[in-house]
């Protein structure tokens, strides 16, 4: 088995397209846990706000074989067919697949935008502090810690299935944030 984080992202539909998606994670592998969801503005293009979050599962799938599942679970939410610029049903990015560094089938691992991104940094925080981001030394607590960027996110009430995915205490201190 593989241990697997995983980013998600939708910023048409995003309820729709997130839950799908994580329905469809849900059968690729075991374990699937979720972190909260977050709001961001779009980043590196022209768009409406994306819903952010990140998913971990153990699968027994190669790393060929899992990019090409998530490539399908896109697809069937209408990636593929959205030619319409800055509108994305659901990407889905491997982050980590086990231990693995460098570049393999194509993919860069650990995936770049994890230190760079608010929106993958810090639901990955949330969801595996203790978890020390592979080709580093540091948790990915400590690396939202030293975390230095300008992005602004906001944590957003989300449910999936009866399972609230968004703390309230989360919502409640971002409310309080803002209030100042």
């Amino acid at each position: 088995m593989n241990r697997v984080y995983l980013g998600l992202g939708s910023n048409a539909a995003r309820d729709y397209h997130l839950q799908r998606g994580l329905d469809a994670l849900n059968e690729l592998g075991s374990n699937l846990q979720v972190s909260p969801v977050f709001e961001s503005d779009a980043v590196g293009m022209l768009g409406k706000r994306f819903y952010n979050l990140v998913a971990v599962l153990d699968t027994r799938l190669s790393l060929t074989d899992l990019n090409a599942a998530l490539k399908a679970i896109e697809a069937a939410c209408g990636r593929r067919e959205a030619k319409v610029p800055g509108r994305i049903t659901l990407d889905i990015d491997i982050l980590t697949y086990g231990e693995l560094t460098g570049v393999h089938a194509g993919l860069q691992l650990p995936r770049a935008e994890i230190l760079r991104n608010a929106f993958v940094l810090w639901p990955l925080a949330l969801l595996a502090p203790e978890v020390i981001l592979p080709g580093t030394e540091r948790t990915c607590a400590q690396h939202w810690a030293a975390w230095q960027g300008a992005q602004q996110l906001w944590p957003v009430a989300f449910v999936w299935h009866d399972r609230v995915l968004t703390p309230d205490a989360l919502l409640l201190a971002a409310q309080s944030r803002a209030a100042l």
